[in-house]
């Protein structure tokens, strides 16, 4: 007799199944200070335990699940990696709020937070009005290109000289505007000069009309986690501006726990 075929909804409805019973797992292994064997998660899940172990081993595969002895399992250490995520991403949320609203209201005009993931950075946050008159504004959740934007410029410059090859390799140095860096070694001398000079700059290289300033916020391990960026016109973008966001970079990198190194 034939197996009756799975229709899309009986699909979509095992991938939840699966997804709740990982859940349901790492939930217990959470409620255990040590290692579980497949007995008592099968007992305390209500799964059998050929199922568990194939979804245990799945997770161990992942990195979610550690296999701390044969037949007994741990939480892994990829949780704590993706939980620093998350708790950095809060922090530096957080932390930056209120500076960045006193900087939009000294400037008038849009104050970014944004993160680098991969090669792109994502802007995470924004301080900004109505009477700011900009026409182009990046979407909190929106993403650019590290090497068209100044604080991508910020994270590229901590990276070293292969990194930085390999990141152009990968992406082709694809530009947006006729100011857009496309070429190598100019994109690495303008690497020097953020280096050089602690702050990075946009010169309507992602959007033209549109300039951009932009300074590190560092953690208490002195990691690069975030750029505090302003974006105006490019006719109104002031340099004034630049001791400020980088005084304001600072406190927030402060605040994180941040100690430069001489002082």
């Amino acid at each position: 007799m034939p197996r009756p075929r799975k229709t899309p909804s009986d699909d979509g409805k095992t991938a939840i199944q699966v997804i709740e019973r990982m859940v349901a797992l790492l939930d217990t292994l959470a409620a255990h200070p040590d290692s579980v064997t497949l007995k008592e998660l099968s007992a305390s899940t209500g799964l059998h335990p050929s199922t568990a172990h194939r979804i245990l081993n799945d997770m161990v595969t992942a990195r979610f699940v550690d296999r701390s002895e044969p037949g007994a399992y741990q939480l892994g250490m990829r949780l704590l990696e993706l939980g620093n995520l998350v708790k950095a991403r809060l922090n530096v949320r957080d932390a930056a709020l209120g500076p960045m609203r006193e900087l939009h209201r000294g400037t008038g005009h849009p104050v970014n937070l944004s993160i680098r993931q991969g090669d792109e950075i994502v802007y995470i946050e924004r301080a900004v009005s109505e009477r700011s008159g900009m026409q182009v504004v990046r979407a909190v959740g929106g993403r650019a290109p590290l090497h068209l934007t100044s604080v991508g410029k910020l994270f590229l410059a901590v990276d070293d000289t292969k990194n930085v090859r390999n990141y152009a390799t990968r992406t082709g140095l694809a530009g947006h505007t006729r100011n857009s860096i496309t070429d190598l070694s100019r994109l690495e001398r303008e690497l020097a000069l953020v280096r050089a000079r602690g702050y990075a700059r946009d010169n309507e290289e992602l959007e033209l009309g549109v300039r951009c300033i932009a300074a590190g916020i560092r953690d208490d391990t002195g990691k690069l986690v975030a750029g505090l960026s302003i974006s105006a016109p490019a006719e109104l973008l002031q340099d004034d501006w630049i001791d400020r966001l980088c005084l304001t970079a600072a406190g927030i990198s402060a605040s994180l726990g941040y100690e430069p190194k001489g002082e």
